[in-house]
Parts: C-alpha cells; structure tokens; sequence
C-alpha cells in the first residue's frame, strides 16, 4: 500500500508529459459521459412525458368494462351503472377518482366534410378529476353539465370538417337497438394540444350520449385513479373482488405501448451506455498503448533498478484511473450544467409537434436521480480501467535488455 501511495503522485506527473494527449483523452471520456448521463435523463424524462399524457388523456390509471367490449367497443357490449360493492368500492380508499363514461365508433358530419371519430359521453366534473383534456380548452369552454345539448370536438378536427366554433355538425352512430342513431349538436368548445386526440375523439354529455344511444343509464367504461395511500395493483383487485362480473384493467394492459416504453426505458439506457463506452473503450486503450511504446526505455529502466512488473502494471493501471477519473467528473459536471437549468420544465419547441405525435408532451422534466449518475458513472470508470490492463501487462512485459536497447 506504501509503494502505491508513492506511485500516485508519479503517475499523476506522468499524465501531463504530454499535456494534448492527455486533454483530447480527458474530453472523450468527459463527452461520453455527459452522453450517457444526459441521455439517461433525458429518456426518463420523456418517458414519464409520454406515460402521463397517456393516462391524464383518458385512460386514467385503470378502467372498468363490461366483458367483451375491449374486443368489440360497441354499444353492444354495455354495463350497468355502478352500485352496491363496486359504488362503495370506487367511492372508498382505494380509488382516488372515478369517471363514468359513454364511448362508441360515430361519424361526424359539417356542412362540407365527413370523419370517422370517437364518441364519449362524458360527466364534466368527474371527468376533470381524471383527465388533463378538459383544461386544453382553446376556444370556447367544455362542457357545462352531463345533460348539454353541446358538443366539443379538437381544433385540427374542426380544421378538417371545415367548421368552427358555434357552428352545427351532425353526429351518427348505432344505437343499442340497432338502428342509425343521429343528432345535431353545437360546438361550444375547441381543445388542443395533444395532437393524436385532436382527430380522433369528440365530447357530448354522458346523459345526451346515453338518450341518444337508448342505453337507459348503462355505460360503456370507468375510468379511475387509484388512491394516494393505495398501490394500483391492490386497487384493481379490490375492484376486480367488488364487480367479478366485469373486466378490471390497469393502464399497463390497456396501454401497451406506455407500458412497453417504461419498462424498457432503462435498457434503451444501458444500450446507449455500451455503444459509447466502445467508443470511448477504442480511444483510451490506442492512447495507452501509444504512450506505453513511447516510454519502452522508462519502463526497461525500472526494472533493471528493481522494480517489478507488478508494480509497473499498478503504475499504468493508476495513470489510468487517474485519467479517466478526470474525465468522468468533468462529465458529471457538463451534465448538470446541461440538465439543472431545465428541471422546472424543458419546452421543445419547434420538436413539440413529433413529440406528442410520438406519445410525449411537449414539456419535458428532467429530473436528476443520483443513484443512477454514480452507478453509470462508476461503470464507465470500472470498466475504462479494466481496458487499460492490456496496456499495462505490455508494459510490465518489456524484457529490460530490450527497452534498454530501443532507440
């Protein structure tokens, strides 16, 4: 231990005999870093984006149908309204917030366009407790009551239908006895913001929805949040025990794609770490071997004074450590100064647009997780040292009759 202490400062002045070599080093094992740590950040960040978006669109945490109509999402396959276990339930510590709800296929007509949409029905208020869209309003407002004669629809879809606010378009779907149900409706609000939903769904009041449809109170889905104090899990099996009768779902079965990316999020990580590391794997160990055959006549010189290869692998190895350490910290450093500023929110900007055709918002969080910056920074230490033994056991293998003849 005394020989290594010794040896640190030696191997630190060795570092700076040549002072670029050791810099354009520095900066490709701090670059890489950065790389990977803001990488890291970043992913997460947008995946949590993306998994929220999803589920304050109007998944919600979990939903409740009735069997059969994940397959076939029609009028046909109804539920009846909540009561006895399953009201108690929704209305207890397990569920933090529940929103009865009407949806079917339909046809929404203007004056000159027609488009395949959604329909819901929808209660205002509980909706708000559930759902992120109603406060996307950028005209007009969303829906006052469950029984309004209104409808709102997204702003690229009035775009597309060629109407606007206050005009009237004509909405068409099956009713429960079979019959083409159909009904004229005002716009009276316009939403935005999430792209994807701006085509594809339109809101009407859930008891305008259930007359027209001739569904007498039944509904088609609840969506819920579990409880603060509740795990999501706990709460689907409470409620799946409360109403045996119906399918219980959380959002990871009925969102596969969210699912998909939150648990794969740390491999997309761990794949970028590896791709970099090669990289970076590439440069120190041509760094090392160049500076290990430019010193052959030092290293030859040691051992003929008595030093044993041992130790000369140490010296190489430290230098090493030293050097990569260096840059690992410097990479530490550009990642906070690249992320911090951006943790009270990232706009995108002019990349909003693919970002929330992908899923995501166009807002993004970081948020630093420490354990994670030093467990990827002490990996890319590890094994940037681990490289360098090649180097250094070439050292230590220099016979000393040899170096001491090199020119």
């Amino acid at each position: 231990m005394g020989q290594l202490w010794l040896l640190g400062p030696l191997a630190w002045r060795n570092l700076w005999r040549n002072p670029r070599r050791t810099l354009i080093t520095l900066a490709v094992v701090a670059i890489g870093v950065w790389s990977i740590l803001s990488f890291d950040v970043m992913f997460k960040a947008w995946t949590r984006s993306s998994l929220e978006e999803s589920l304050r669109l109007l998944t919600g945490e979990g939903q409740i149908h009735a069997p059969g109509y994940l397959d076939d999402p029609g009028v046909g396959h109804a539920m009846a309204e909540p009561s006895g276990a399953l009201l108690k339930t929704l209305n207890g510590p397990a569920v933090a917030a529940w929103a009865p709800r009407v949806r079917v296929p339909a046809i929404i007509r203007s004056e000159y366009r027609t488009r395949a949409v959604t329909l819901l029905g929808v209660e205002p208020a509980a909706e708000r407790r559930v759902s992120d869209l109603p406060g996307q309003m950028l005209q007009g407002r969303y829906l006052a009551g469950d029984d309004e004669a209104g409808i709102v629809i997204g702003r690229d879809l009035a775009a597309k239908l060629e109407t606007r606010l206050g005009k009237r378009v004509i909405v068409m779907t099956q009713a429960a006895d079979g019959h083409l149900a159909e009904v004229g409706l005002p716009i009276v609000g316009l939403f935005g913001n999430v792209t994807p939903a701006q085509d594809e769904y339109v809101f009407v009041g859930l008891r305008n929805a259930q007359s027209t449809l001739g569904l007498n109170g039944q509904l088609s889905e609840i969506a819920f949040d579990a409880g603060p104090r509740a795990e999501l899990e706990t709460s689907v099996q409470t409620l799946q025990r409360a109403a045996p009768g119906l399918d219980v779902e959380s959002w990871m079965a009925l969102s596969p794609l969210a699912s998909t990316i939150e648990q794969y999020s740390k491999s997309y990580t761990g794949v970028w770490l590896m791709v970099m590391f090669v990289l970076m794997a590439i440069g120190i160990v041509n760094t090392q071997l160049m500076a290990v055959f430019e010193r052959t006549r030092e290293f030859g010189l040691l051992q003929a004074l008595g030093m044993r290869p041992a130790l000369i692998v140490a010296q190489v190895v430290l230098e090493s450590a030293l050097l990569i350490g260096v840059g690992v910290l410097a990479g530490v450093g550009l990642m906070l100064a690249t992320v911090l500023p951006f943790t009270n929110g990232l706009d995108l900007g002019g990349l909003a647009a693919g970002s929330e055709m992908a899923g995501g918002g166009s807002v993004l969080y970081p948020t630093l997780e420490p354990g994670d910056a030093i467990a990827s920074a002490l990996i890319v230490w590890v094994l940037g040292v681990a490289t360098t033994l090649w180097p250094a056991r070439t050292a230590a293998r220099i016979a000393p009759v040899v170096a001491m003849g090199a020119a």
